[in-house]
């Protein structure tokens, strides 16, 4: 056999310590790539937590990461129902414009490059863990928009087989049974971080709790059974009329809802102390929101003529499935470690469709104006700016909803905030920074600035291509 010459041998030797010194290179940029943990919970509303005014759910490691982070207090949902929000998520789009309004009504197209294929390009590995419900059939499913793994992610709105083992899901195997679905996903995700703490990943968790069906462990519920008891009553009504056929709840005191929101906010802690753990902490951002407002608001048939919504959003008003505050405005929470100001609190209008440029902002990637057209990255207000270049945000709802809301359209601008509801082409107008529980229609005390508003809805709805029932 040939032997190598002493060149060739040092060549040879040069040439590994080369190839060495590349691939530890590539492991530091690797490792210098910021990771992406987003939480997004269902049904959850703005006061649902204690660092949003919640004095009955009991949310420590929700508080804690709004400690470690900046909590919104004007996050809104792009649509008062799931499905809508969730695409204006992946897709960076208004739900109009991807003529998805209503849940479950049609998947997300596949030629959407969504902010996880984004991210895969620029090679992160990406994990979806629970409810999907943005396509109908498995080839619009996680892992065919840009996931790498899919736990649990299909086009069922709820857990089919309800929160405990067996869970009736065909990508999620079933537990021990009695397994809560909640730690399940959990166990999951905490999984996924340790097998991928090295390279950069975006991690979705995204809950199916705290949508109905109503189940929770009993050992947790019974404790909110007691506290529920032990609380003064309630001095004044506890529902009032939203509406001639349906009530809104105005007290949290539900147990089972309390404990499912207590096994969520278990989940947040779980993570974010696997990320310590791992010591990758420091270079992941954790986002944490809500798809759409909390179900305080019932036809009175569903409500037997009387209480019957999991929890209240008060102050704000109704709740999921309506665009008064309470369908819409939702708790968010960014924590970015060495950029966001821990325990900091920002006011400027944020809307779903902006997380997709946000996290390509934060990655250090560039930005895709060209998908995600309604979205406006958030790093700005992220690193302690006051202002968004954008004029307004914009709803549209043309659905009955089971809350008992009719179709409608709204339009945020300023403190000012006009809903038109398209069956009688009646408008209300607020103003929010005077009047947060949308109580004092202005609109004929205000002709001129319900119509500048009422023409920016119009000409958004136009541009968008919105579809208004009646072709209005």
């Amino acid at each position: 056999m040939p032997t190598l010459s002493r060149r060739g041998f040092l060549k040879s030797l040069a040439a590994g310590a080369l190839a060495l010194r590349l691939c530890r290179t590539a492991a530091a940029a690797a490792k210098s790539k910021l990771n992406v943990v987003f939480f997004l919970i269902d049904d959850m509303g703005w006061t649902d937590a204690g660092c949003y005014g919640s004095a009955f759910y009991e949310t420590p490691n929700i508080d804690r990461l709004a400690a470690q982070g900046m909590r919104f207090t004007d996050a809104y949902a792009a649509c008062p129902v799931c499905s809508p929000t969730r695409a204006s998520i992946m897709a960076g789009k208004y739900p109009a414009r991807l003529n998805i309004t209503n849940f479950g009504t049609k998947p997300l197209p596949l030629d959407e490059v969504t902010v996880a294929e984004a991210l895969k390009e620029a090679g992160y590995t990406t994990f979806f863990a629970g409810k999907w419900h943005i396509g109908g059939d498995e080839k619009h499913w996680p892992d065919h928009q840009g996931f790498d793994v899919n736990v649990g992610g299909n086009g069922s709105g709820s857990p089919r087989g309800g929160y405990f083992s067996p869970y009736k899901n065909p990508q999620l195997p079933d537990g021990p049974k009695g397994e809560y679905l909640t730690d399940r996903l959990t166990d999951e995700a905490v999984a996924f971080l340790d097998a991928h703490k090295d390279a950069p990943f975006l991690l979705y968790l995204s809950h199916y709790a705290v949508h109905t069906p109503l189940q929770a462990k009993e050992k947790v519920v019974e404790k909110y059974r007691a506290k529920a008891d032990a609380m003064p009553k309630a001095k004044g009504p506890t529902s009032r009329p939203e509406s001639s056929r349906a009530t809104t709840d105005l007290v949290q005191d539900n147990p089972v809802f309390a404990a499912m929101v207590e096994s969520v906010d278990d989940s947040v802690g779980r993570v974010m102390k696997r990320l310590d753990t791992l010591g990758i902490a420091d270079r992941t951002a954790v986002i944490f929101m809500s798809d759409n407002g909390g179900l305080s608001t019932l036809l009175n048939r569903r409500m037997g003529g009387g209480r019957g919504a999991p929890t209240c959003n008060l102050p704000l008003r109704a709740g999921k499935g309506w665009l008064y505050e309470g369908g819409i405005r939702e708790p968010m929470i960014v924590r970015w470690p060495g950029v966001t100001e821990p325990g900091s609190t920002c006011r400027v209008p944020v809307t779903s469709t902006d997380f997709y440029p946000t996290m390509l902002d934060m990655a250090g990637l560039p930005l895709r104006p060209g998908q995600h057209v309604d979205g406006v990255s958030l790093v700005p207000l992220l690193r302690g700016g006051k202002a968004l270049d954008r004029k307004a945000i914009f709803w549209h709802y043309p659905h009955h909803h089971g809350s008992g809301s009719v179709p409608s359209g709204a339009v945020r601008a300023g403190d000012w905030k006009l809903i038109e509801w398209y069956e009688d082409r009646r408008v209300e107008v607020f103003n929010l920074a005077d009047d947060l529980g949308e109580t004092t229609d202005l609109a004929a005390a205000r002709p001129e600035k319900t119509r500048e508003l009422h023409a920016l809805l119009k000409a958004w709805r136009r541009e968008v291509g919105a579809v208004v029932p009646g072709g209005r």
